[in-house]
Order: structure tokens, then C-alpha cells, then sequence
């Protein structure tokens, strides 16, 4: 199992940048014509994210996954191991899965799925088909590059419906690299659009 889970810097590694991102604009696509819906975004809370989100008369519950993932398992080399504590393992997903079936008509997961041994990212996917609505999107990033295992961290804010604005947050190990089969298998019950774009940042589009 990889070591060193964790963050490796927690200081921001680059400038923040711009980007554009087909994945966002095919999530809010997906949204379009309809009213009062109920959105989770992974990236914890952000004032641009809110303003956006709410703007468009949706509501926003926020969640800042990768970083309640080092507070429930440690930063450090045991980092995916104490991802099976059984204690650790529970506590983690009461903290930030706790909700009722079909809470949710979105999730913008970011990149945080990528930091997640095998059997919490599958239980992490089952649940988020639990609380996804029927007919719900859900937004993730998987970095491409499979010759690298350390991969860089973003908290990601939207500037408008295609635009995202990232803020590096380190590097850190992956707990694997995710192809498209892979990402197929995972998955398995969701209805997928792949974008692969420039900067090797494969987007996927996940339909409930």
C-alpha cells in the first residue's frame, strides 16, 4: 500500500489559475430547467461556490472531503492503512456520508476519490448512489498520468458554469491510478461521460 497518504505540503505549491472544465459545464447542463435542488460539493465551504450554487436557487451542502480524510486516518505512512480500522473506518463515514437516501440532485466530488483505499472508495460510491436522487449528476477528477503516483491536490472554486479556479493545496499519493475501465467497474451503476483534457486531468461525468 502506498505510504505518505497525506498531504505532502500544506502550503499552496503554485499560483491559483483559471481553467476550463467541460465535465462543469455538462454537470450544470444536466441540472438545467429545474428548481430547488439540493447540491453536495466535496471541496468544503467556499464563498464562491455558495454564491454560485445558491444563485441559481439550488442549495449547497459542503464537505471538505480530503481534509476530513486526514483528520479520520492520519497524514502520515499509515495513512491508507488506517483506512481499514474498522473504528476509524465508521466514525469517518458518519462525519461526512450521514445522510438520508436521496438527499442529493448532485455531487461535485472534485479529486478526492483518487486519496481512498478500494474498500473505502467502494463503499464511498455505493453511498453516494444511495443519497443521489434518480436521474442526479456527479462530478469527479481523476489525474491521467499513470507513470506518477504522487499527483497534485486543488481546492477547486467555480467562476461560472464552465470555469473553475484552482488553488494548489500539495502534492500527495494516489491509492491508484484510475483508466477508464477502471473508472467503468467503479461506476458500474452510473451512466459515464469521460473529458480528457490538456493538462491530463480526466473528468468524468456520472449519471444516476
Amino acid at each position: 500500500m502506498a505510504a505518505d497518504g497525506g498531504l505532502s505540503a500544506r502550503k499552496p505549491t503554485g499560483p491559483t489559475f483559471n481553467r476550463h472544465s467541460s465535465g462543469l459545464d455538462q454537470f450544470f447542463s444536466s441540472l438545467a430547467g429545474r428548481t430547488g435542488l439540493s447540491i453536495l460539493d466535496f471541496g468544503g465551504a467556499s464563498q464562491a461556490n455558495i454564491s454560485f450554487i445558491t444563485e441559481l436557487g439550488y442549495r449547497l451542502t459542503s464537505e471538505d472531503y480530503v481534509r476530513s480524510l486526514d483528520l479520520a486516518f492520519g497524514d502520515g505512512d499509515q495513512f491508507y492503512e488506517n483506512q481499514a480500522d474498522p473504528d476509524r473506518l465508521q466514525g469517518f463515514l458518519h462525519e461526512n456520508l450521514d445522510f438520508p437516501r436521496e438527499s442529493f440532485d448532485g455531487a461535485l466530488v472534485w479529486d478526492a476519490l483518487q486519496f481512498l483505499s478500494a474498500d473505502l472508495l467502494h463503499i464511498t460510491v455505493a453511498r453516494l448512489e444511495q443519497i443521489l436522487r434518480p436521474g442526479s449528476s456527479l462530478l469527479a477528477f481523476f489525474h491521467a498520468d499513470e507513470k506518477v503516483s504522487q499527483v497534485p491536490v486543488h481546492t477547486y472554486r467555480i467562476v461560472d458554469h464552465k470555469t473553475l479556479m484552482l488553488t494548489p493545496r500539495g502534492m500527495r499519493k494516489r491509492a491508484e491510478h484510475f483508466n477508464n475501465r477502471a473508472l467503468e467497474r467503479l461506476f458500474h451503476n452510473f451512466d459515464l461521460k469521460f473529458f480528457l483534457t490538456r493538462d491530463s486531468l480526466r473528468e468524468i461525468l456520472a449519471r444516476r
